[in-house]
């Protein structure tokens, strides 16, 4: 596995490739970034992986400073998973200038949910996730695959609609969610958990398999009960302490509520949720 810090040198080691699979991160990694890997190994012919923390992402109240840097271990366990190219720049060398130019997503996907209790998040990772496949698809002559985990189920559907309005030639494959034995969906800030914090953080997917549960029951009428579903299953979660931002039922076209109609077509809701334990706001979702 080759390790590079410069977008030159990243376009040389992939010049000799027809068709990257590649994997953006920020580090700081678990079973679910490597699991995209192993997905991606086989459909191209070099398999990347990006380890950047984007600053644009972070309002300034966030944790952009004590998100952890874990390069080596990272490194260590990216080799394992069989990816070839790690690249890992330095803020100077992804930005070396104050980034003017950002894309700006729709409003009507990217201002709700995560973007409206975290404004400007979208902005921040399609700016980066842009420049990024610039950075590693500038060289590929075949088809080139972009490997994002279902977890952040918003940002993954603002990216594939950014890739279809701009025509880029990138295929965006989404990975599904990969879970600990309990049920807690894995990511990178879980390991802010206190032990007392790890055992309630499963918590959070049982009110959203509850909140499926009651949508589905009510599926017929769902349109007319949906605040009320939504608004019992926070009152639970908050009950047990945590900080929720949001519970809720919502179609998997394009994130709005459901219709009557959506709500009795078999594959075409999801459960969505994001809350605060502590201090590490963690989020979640199932496709119902």
């Amino acid at each position: 596995m080759k390790l590079v810090h410069t977008i030159e040198d990243l376009r040389a080691a992939l010049r000799p490739y027809n068709s990257p699979a590649f994997v953006p991160t920020m580090g700081n990694l678990h079973d679910g970034h490597l699991d995209l890997v192993r997905t991606g190994k086989p459909l191209g012919d070099v398999t990347v992986s990006s380890i950047f923390v984007n600053r644009l992402q972070f309002a300034p109240h966030e944790d952009f400073d004590t998100y952890p840097r874990t390069l080596q271990a990272d490194c260590a366990r990216l080799e394992q998973a069989g990816c070839d190219v790690v690249f890992a720049p330095s803020e100077k060398e992804l930005y070396p200038e104050p980034q003017g130019f950002k894309i700006q997503p729709p409003s009507e996907l990217a201002d709700m949910l995560e973007g409206h209790f975290r404004p400007g998040f979208f902005i921040g990772v399609c700016t980066v996730v842009m420049k990024l496949f610039q950075c590693v698809f500038s060289e590929a002559k075949g088809p080139r695959y972009a490997l994002f985990g279902k977890k952040d189920y918003q940002q993954q559907m603002v990216i594939r609609r950014m890739v279809q309005q701009f025509a880029l030639p990138v295929q965006i494959v989404a990975g599904e969610t990969q879970r600990a034995p309990d049920g807690l969906a894995l990511s990178s800030r879980n390991g802010y958990l206190s032990e007392t914090e790890r055992a309630e953080a499963v918590q959070l997917s049982l009110a959203l398999r509850g909140l499926a549960r009651d949508a589905l029951a009510a599926a017929a009428s769902l349109p007319d009960h949906q605040v009320a579903l939504e608004a019992k299953a926070m009152r639970a979660l908050a009950g047990r302490g945590w900080q929720p931002d949001y519970l809720t039922v919502r179609r998997r076209l394009d994130l709005q509520p459901p219709t009557g109609a959506d709500a009795t077509t078999p594959g075409a809701l999801v459960v969505l949720g994001a809350a605060r334990l502590g201090n590490t706001r963690l989020i979640d979702n199932f496709e119902v």
